[in-house]
């Protein structure tokens, strides 16, 4: 059974950092395109960033381009997503997804085939 889930979320002042963790297991995780996806109250989900399997490709929703950094590790399954000087309204619930196919980018909660339950981050102002 595949498994995925997302740790590292908090409560946070505007402008400081957190890092978020997404395990995966079950899967042959070299061979997915891994993915960030938040959604606020009220929003759509969107995708914030993902990376190829290869981790040739990488995108950023432009948003956060500069101040969140993704990245893999293949020997622990993991995925991150690293959050710098986060705003208000980067506050959201954070889901992490796997899918077998990278589209360039991370538009489309439909391309994902796993999903972890979410991690919540809040950031105060």
């Amino acid at each position: 059974q595949v498994q995925v889930v997302e740790s590292g979320g908090g409560l946070v002042q505007a402008g400081e950092s957190l890092r978020l963790s997404c395990t995966a297991s079950g899967l042959r995780f070299d061979d997915y395109t891994m993915a960030w996806f938040r959604q606020a109250p009220g929003k759509e989900r969107e995708g914030v960033s993902c990376m190829s399997g290869s981790e040739v490709h990488t995108y950023y929703t432009p948003s956060v381009e500069g101040r969140f950094t993704i990245s893999r590790d293949s020997a622990k399954k993991t995925l991150y997503l690293q959050m710098n000087s986060l705003k208000a309204e980067d506050a959201a619930m954070y889901f992490c997804a796997a899918g077998p196919l990278y589209g360039g980018d991370c538009n489309s909660p439909r391309d994902f085939t796993y999903w972890g339950q979410g991690t919540q981050v809040t950031v105060s102002s």
